[in-house]
This record gives structure tokens, C-alpha cells and sequence, in this order.
């Protein structure tokens, strides 16, 4: 380890100060930029919207980086978009383009020859161009059908040189132009899901019944049942899960009777209710989750309400699964304290 780590408070102290500055010069940039916003930047959401092609996005360098993530932000978002490198563009890659598409063009100065040298042909093709930049003066100002203006920005850099605060603003200005029209297509959870099937968000956007514990998986018993038979022949290969779902002749849900249950019957001597009815110690009108639901709101409702399981039921309230908390404990809030089983009817 360096010997002089550690040994410099003062220069560190300045180094957090300094930190803080770059972060209220990009937070002012940005604030500054939301009002100048106008109608070109609503002509881009329009030609946007209505693009019936692929809105391809390029630029060079940091602005190229922010163009990644600015395609994946309208692919995402109900928006289909690629990124072109414009290097490779100049390569073979304009034959990726058509003429139903749009071109969206990333450079603070707009002068980068790589994606200056993108014009002549972009406007053979006939397609839109619409460029963010910095003044509309600039051979990329000029040539694009629309420029959505960043202005003369400074950058954060000490130097004034490294991309910092014009690369803050361009991804900025692209997430707006993103989101805005993911609005105007309705663009709903729903379909959020259809793009992200996987990782933490992916599993909170499922359906409750693509993550539960199918039926045949978990324990079920008429309500009539007694005790004892209930737990002997309740068992189920795999997973065990700790509750038993208990119902009625309709096989509607009446009931649930957990481990916790079982526990309380035996500190409380209750040796002889194991001969009766399963109806006289269970839970009744637990809390339960519809199927069609989202997972999210399933793991609310597991969250707020401390349960360690929740059954999964149709319209008229049979259940079809089971969702158990060490299925989706990944997925529950940091601050969710430790489950308790205490049922209601939802």
C-alpha cells in the first residue's frame, strides 16, 4: 500500500469539496436546460412517435457511449432503436439503415468528423435526421431536419476539456425524448414486463401465478379434516412449504394452518384438538392475492402484512399456488421485518 494514503486530509478534504461542485455545476446545467426546451425538442417526440421504422442512434466517443444507452432506453421503453457506430457506418454498416427510419445524431460540438461525414449520405437515403447538439450553426446543426439545442455548455472538468457536463445533458435530453414518448404510446407496465423478463426487476414484474408454487406442490385439506390426518398425509416431495391451505366443499378457501399453528397447539397442550376438526384451529379468511396480479404487489402484501406465505386464488377464490417468502425474499424491501403469520381476507 502507498505510504502516503491517508497522509493528505486537507487535499482530501478539498478533493470532497471539489466533487461537490461538478455535481451542482451538472445539476445547474441541467436545470438550466429544461428551460430552454421548445418546440424542436416536441418535433423530435413527434417524428419519434411516428417513425414507422428504427430510431437508430450514433456518435462518437463519450457522446457514442451515451448513444448506447440512449437506444437501450427507447428499446426498453416501447421505442424500437439500435445503436451505429459511426466508424463502422462508413464501413458497410449504412446498409443497416432504412428509409423508414430515423437517425438520431449525439455531438456537443457538432463538428466530430466521423459523424459529420454520416450527413451526405444519411441524407441520400432520405431518412430523418435529428441531432443533439450544441448550436444549430454547426455543419451537424444545419444539416439535421431537427436540432434540439444544448447550448454552449462548460464542463465540470477542472481542465474545461473532459466530457462531463455536455454528456450529462445529452443523456438527459435523450431520456426525456425516451420517456416522453413511451408516454404517448400508453406504454404501461404491462408491457415494461414484456421486455424484462430477467433479474430482480423482471421477477417483480411477472404474474403471480408464473412464480407461485403450483398447486401440486403445496398442501391442501378439506376444512373438515381432522388434524392429525391433515398433517400426516399433507406431505409433498420438494420443497416443503409451511403452510396448509384448507377449503370448503366448493373448494373455495376457508383457511390456512401454518407451522407457527402447530407450534401454538403443542406449547398450549393441546394435544387433544388433533382429533378434531382442522376448521377449529386454523386461520380463517387469510390474506390472499388474485391470480394476474403482479409479484410486486404480492411482495407488498407479503412486506406490510409480515406473512411467511400467500395463497394464490382465481376469481371465485379457489387457490391454484402458493407464494412462500423464502421464494421471494430477494425481492423483499431492505426494511421488511421478520414475517409473522397473521392472516386476513384481502
Amino acid at each position: 500500500m502507498d505510504a502516503s494514503i491517508g497522509s493528505t486530509p486537507d487535499r482530501l478534504g478539498d478533493s470532497l469539496d471539489y466533487a461537490r461542485e461538478i455535481l451542482r455545476t451538472e445539476a445547474r446545467t441541467l436545470n438550466e436546460l429544461a428551460g430552454r426546451l421548445d418546440g424542436a425538442f416536441l418535433r423530435a417526440v413527434d417524428w419519434i412517435f411516428h417513425c414507422r421504422g428504427s430510431v437508430i442512434v450514433t456518435g462518437m466517443g463519450k457522446a457514442g457511449l451515451v448513444g448506447q444507452k440512449i437506444a437501450a432506453t427507447l428499446a426498453s421503453t416501447g421505442t424500437r432503436s439500435h445503436y451505429l457506430h459511426p466508424a463502422e457506418a462508413v464501413h458497410g454498416d449504412l446498409g443497416r439503415i432504412h428509409h423508414d427510419d430515423l437517425v438520431l445524431l449525439l455531438s456537443q460540438s457538432g463538428e466530430t468528423d466521423d459523424v459529420v461525414r454520416l450527413l451526405p449520405p444519411l441524407k441520400q437515403f432520405g431518412v430523418v435526421m435529428v441531432a443533439i447538439t450544441a448550436r444549430r450553426s454547426s455543419q451537424l446543426g444545419r444539416a439535421a431536419d431537427i436540432a434540439v439545442l444544448l447550448g454552449d455548455l462548460k464542463e465540470a472538468c477542472v481542465l474545461g476539456l473532459a466530457p462531463s457536463t455536455s454528456t450529462t445533458a445529452m443523456l438527459a435530453t435523450g431520456d426525456a425524448l425516451a420517456l416522453v414518448v413511451s408516454r404517448l404510446r400508453d406504454f404501461r407496465a404491462e408491457d415494461f414486463a414484456r421486455f424484462h423478463p430477467g433479474g430482480s426487476l423482471g421477477r417483480k414484474l411477472r404474474r403471480v401465478e408464473e412464480a407461485m408454487r403450483p398447486l401440486s406442490d403445496c398442501r391442501l385439506a378439506h376444512a373438515s379434516t381432522r388434524v392429525r390426518r391433515v398433517i400426516v398425509e399433507g406431505t409433498r416431495p420438494g420443497r416443503r412449504s409451511g403452510a396448509i391451505m384448507l377449503t370448503d366443499d366448493s373448494g373455495c378457501l376457508v383457511g390456512i394452518f401454518t407451522d407457527s399453528d402447530l407450534a401454538r397447539l403443542i406449547e398450549c397442550h393441546g394435544e387433544d384438538r388433533f382429533d378434531r376438526p382442522i376448521h377449529a384451529v386454523m386461520t380463517r379468511d387469510p390474506w390472499t392475492i388474485r391470480a394476474g396480479t403482479h409479484m410486486r404487489d404480492a411482495v407488498r402484501v407479503i412486506a406490510t402484512r409480515k406473512l411467511s406465505e400467500l395463497p394464490v386464488v382465481d376469481a371465485k377464490g379457489r387457490p391454484l399456488g402458493l407464494i412462500d417468502i423464502t421464494d421471494v425474499v430477494g425481492l423483499l424491501p431492505n426494511d421488511a421485518t421478520t414475517p409473522v403469520d397473521t392472516y386476513r381476507a384481502a
